[in-house]
């Protein structure tokens, strides 16, 4: 790094493995607790028992071992720890926001640092989300309403799907969504899928294998295997939803798969309309198709997983009004949501 201009050297090795990995960030050191000294820790436990019989035999024990005329006995034995002098116990760090040119901010909020996107690779963005339009800019604030629209094609062929391989889709995903790691590798194997390449899936683990033949059966059931182009662009939709899924954050993730009935993925998609147009309307759950958000839990889980997309829900009153108001910040949080939920739904 240059002291002068706060740049980073994008090509070295620790620089570039961290870059590789979609959700590694980096961070500077703020402080630290250290041992000053060698610390020993003991535990000394203490235990009572009871023997109902004679004792012929004797037992070593490591500790020390009493026993009393009634029968009963008594152990003691310690276990000792010793932690070395200079020891780090506990830090704190920052995180950082790296450019592409090496420049870099320090980010005050957690879980907002990270890599700009370097959309030097056709087609694909370095940390594995699809790439949504030459326009997209992770640094400015979004059009929501307008990304969606490209992507109108991908969810209204999902939406024509048979009922039953649409339900298998979304249970299949939703499964899939409780390990972050699967998702991770779901959305690869469907990357080189995508790229015409065939992946070799006996590296992957058993569940995950299975997820991805079961997805590829789907498919090929729907438009067999001769339609290449078609299965193609059905294939693309899938891994849409996948790289959305996989470009939210871990909890995010989690109160997603959390939200992935019909029902509640209807009205999270009346939600995300409302988002993308902009408009900071005024909603009440008592309005067709957001009546089951009345549930006081599912409407605390909706507005979490909003929240933690950069998308806040406003109660206005006991009467069941809110208001939708996209946070305008850079980032590409409300989009990759907003394309999960838009996917799932048309699964649903």
């Amino acid at each position: 790094m240059c002291p002068s201009c706060r740049v980073l050297d994008m090509s070295h090795p620790v620089i570039k493995q961290t870059r590789a990995n979609p959700r590694a960030v980096l961070g500077v050191l703020t402080e630290r607790i250290m041992t000053s000294l060698p610390c020993p820790v003991t535990n000394n436990v203490l235990k009572h028992g009871n023997v109902g019989a004679n004792v012929s035999a004797c037992v070593f024990l490591s500790g020390k071992a009493s026993m009393k005329h009634s029968g009963s006995t008594q152990t003691d034995s310690d276990v000792s720890l010793g932690i070395p002098a200079n020891t780090v116990m506990a830090y704190s760090l920052i995180e950082l926001y790296v450019k592409c040119n090496g420049k870099f901010e320090l980010c005050l909020i957690c879980n907002n640092g990270g890599f700009e996107i370097d959309r030097s690779k056709e087609g694909l963005e370095v940390d594995g989300f699809m790439d949504l339009g030459g326009d997209f800019d992770t640094n400015s604030p979004l059009n929501l309403n307008k990304e969606l629209e490209k992507l109108s094609s991908h969810f209204q062929l999902l939406s024509v799907l048979p009922a039953d391989t649409r339900s298998s889709l979304l249970q299949l995903l939703k499964t899939t969504m409780e390990d972050r790691e699967a998702v991770s590798v779901l959305e690869s194997v469907l990357d080189q899928m995508c790229d015409g390449e065939t992946p070799d899936l006996g590296d992957l683990e058993e569940s995950e294998r299975e997820t991805v033949q079961a997805i590829l059966d789907l498919v090929d059931q729907c438009v067999g295997k001769e339609e290449d182009e078609i299965r193609s662009s059905l294939l693309s939709a899938v891994h849409l939803i996948v790289s959305a899924m996989d470009g939210m954050t871990d909890e995010g993730l989690s109160v997603l798969g959390s939200c992935c009935s019909p029902p509640v993925l209807q009205a999270l998609q009346i939600l995300v309309q409302h988002v993308a147009a902009g408009s900071g309307e005024t909603l009440s759950l008592r309005d067709a198709g957001l009546a089951i958000l009345t549930e006081e839990e599912l409407y605390q889980r909706t507005e979490r997983l909003f929240a933690l997309s950069n998308v806040e829900l406003t109660r206005l009153n006991e009467d069941a009004e809110f208001t939708v108001t996209s946070v305008i910040c850079p980032g590409h949080l409300p989009l990759v949501m907003s394309i999960a939920v838009n996917g799932l739904a048309c699964l649903g």
